[in-house]
């Protein structure tokens, strides 16, 4: 092939393939760096405060510094008619009960930093009516603003193959597209994404940029070696070519690359996904050495490629912790709770983690699986962290199974039982948006989702106690389909709101399926509600924003408005309507408010 490749000014005597190839890199650098660019301001913002940097990166221990007598808090107490579902329940039964007294802010609080977090408005705020067409839906989860991304990186690539060639006709340019491809694709599959890094993005909301850039790549491969089968066929050389070293090492290559591409189907990944992944492993090591035997001179994007690989296990390897943790089920939610309390500190509310079991009871290979799994927990509190894992597929099943046979242990007298994790992270996570720089915050959740809610919720209330939060109004909306849900959370629930007292914390509980014992509502805390039904998202965001605007009696009233900003985390098709509704919002009321932003875990 090093015959080919010098031969490539001579099939395009007027483009020298290497260089456009290159220059199209290039121009995709540029873009990314222009999406960079306007991120900077949000980064800056979030990065001058020196905790920042210690949040979000490394998880790690602490001590935990222990605060004086708290002032009276927010009262949650049930009418006097009979007792509430909370008293009902004691914590070992809710696996959900944990003080949140050390919240409460007293005058300590000043010595460990009383400044408030700056705002910086996003991009969507400053020009809503470009953000709600880019934040238009497609198709589930896939908005036009990603296809505008993919639209542009498409035509980069097809005006390189046809810049004066026919691809059909020319193989040595597709050739060089897919080389130029492999940079890209393997930056985009790493966890610790740099790009993403610089832009605020976790690698999973890059993950479509990803598979995109490596269906282009086998494209490209493809077409590169039909065109020199067909070339050779019809000179009558195939015999002779097929045999020669570099051909050889060009077709393993190519079968590198269809593999990963068949096992990366959705068939695959939902009903083998340890085939997916653990083949996806394989076949990218094997890759680099089999196209760089193939043709040695494009070393420079094998060392690249090569390098960003390595990069990012160097930096999953120093991210992995291994604990002994307590797991526990909570049957009512088909959730197995993990709770790791040694380890305390280094993530954001919104992040996740990568979790193995280190158990045999796993299965043959289920030990050495990892899945992630949102941190329930805000950093710096006494139950550390704690994982809620929804029961959905084989591996769950099994954790969820083991937690419940467990039992009573004799020699701890807590039910559930200990086993050993290794926890990687945290990864995602709301990038440079604060939450807590918001004037209100609404979090709607579906299901297991509540676990962002709860993470995020802790961690303002955490903040406010720390006189390090704007926010006035805290709304959070959970969607599940029974009610009985509610019960084992109903002792945290009750705990959040009563610490709310700077911050008026409003919990909204649906459900959609009927059941024929469901909580009593007369018992549930004020602040607390339990309805049948969907939620009625924008009657409840017109509300928060009235409340933003009218805010008087709050110590914080005297604060600029900052904008509401929006979470959602749950099934596919929420973050579609929550985005609807915003989109639908009169731009006079969302200019009054100071904006609103949605981030969709």
């Amino acid at each position: 092939m090093e015959a080919e490749t010098q031969s490539a000014s001579s099939t395009s005597p007027a483009v020298n393939a290497f260089q456009l190839v290159f220059h199209i890199d290039v121009f995709l650098l540029v873009l990314a760096g222009v999406f960079a660019l306007f991120s900077l301001p949000r980064a800056v913002a979030r990065f001058s405060r020196a905790a920042e940097w210690r949040h979000g990166h490394i998880l790690r221990a602490i001590p935990l510094k222990r605060r004086a007598p708290k002032p009276p808090t927010r009262s949650v107490q049930s009418p006097p008619s009979g007792p509430s579902v909370a008293d009902n329940l004691t914590s070992d039964e809710s696996h959900t009960f944990h003080s949140e007294a050390h919240l409460i802010r007293h005058p300590a609080a000043k010595e460990e930093g009383w400044s408030l977090p700056p705002h910086v408005r996003a991009w969507s705020s400053r020009v809503p009516t470009f953000a709600n067409i880019l934040r238009y839906r497609l198709d589930s989860s896939f908005s036009l603003g990603q296809a505008l991304v993919l639209a542009i990186y498409f035509v980069a690539l097809v005006y390189a193959g046809f810049l004066q060639s026919n691809p059909f006709e020319d193989p040595l340019r597709t050739g060089f597209i897919a080389v130029s491809q492999i940079p890209i694709v393997y930056l985009l599959a790493t966890k610790n994404n740099i790009l993403g890094i610089f832009i605020g993005l976790g690698y999973e909301k890059l993950n479509y940029i990803h598979r995109f850039a490596g269906t282009l790549l086998v494209i490209a491969s493809n077409l590169h070696s039909l065109g020199y089968i067909y070339q050779w066929t019809i000179d009558h050389t195939f015999s002779t070519n097929i045999r020669m070293p570099a051909r050889i090492w060009a077709f393993v290559a190519l079968a590198t690359v269809d593999l990963m591409c068949l096992f990366s189907m959705p068939f695959f990944r939902r009903r083998a996904y340890n085939l997916f992944y653990f083949s996806h492993v394989v076949l990218f090591i094997l890759f680099l050495p089999a196209v760089h035997a193939h043709v040695p001179s494009i070393w420079p994007y094998v060392i690249a490629a090569a390098g960003i690989i390595s990069l990012d296990y160097l930096i999953r390897l120093m991210k992995t912790r291994v604990y002994d943790a307590r797991i526990r089920p909570i049957p009512d939610l088909m959730l197995t709770r993990i709770e790791i309390p040694q380890l305390n500190a280094g993530w954001r509310a919104g992040q996740h983690v990568r979790l193995r079991v280190l158990s045999s009871a796993m299965g043959w290979i289920g030990w050495a699986e990892s899945h992630p799994f949102t941190i329930a927990t805000a950093a710096k509190t006494p139950e550390g962290m704690v994982l809620l894992c929804k029961k959905t597929g084989r591996w769950t099943s099994r954790l969820y199974d083991m937690a419940t046979v467990a039992g009573y242990e004799s020699d701890e007298g807590a039910y559930g039982r200990t086993v050993q994790v290794m926890i990687e992270g945290p990864y995602g996570g709301p990038g440079h948006c604060v939450f807590a720089s918001y004037s209100a915050a609404i979090f709607v959740v579906g299901g297991s989702g509540i676990t962002f809610a709860l993470s995020a919720v802790q961690d303002i209330l955490q903040r406010d106690s720390e006189g390090a939060s704007r926010v006035k109004i805290i709304e959070v909306i959970w969607s599940v389909r029974d009610s009985a849900s509610l019960t084992p959370l109903v002792p945290q629930l009750a705990a959040l709101i009563q610490q709310s007292i700077y911050s008026p914390l409003k919990i909204s509980v649906h459900y959609t399926r009927a059941s024929d014992n469901p909580p009593g509502k007369d018992f549930l805390p004020p602040g607390l509600t339990l309805t049948a039904g969907r939620p009625k998202i924008a009657k409840v965001l017109d509300a928060v924003m009235s409340r933003a605007v009218s805010y008087g009696s709050n110590v914080k009233s005297s604060m600029d408005i900052t904008g509401v900003v929006v979470g959602v985390c749950g099934p596919t098709g929420l973050g579609d309507d929550v985005a609807q509704v915003i989109s639908q919002v009169d731009a006079r009321r969302r200019w009054a408010v100071g904006g609103i932003e949605m981030h969709e875990e």
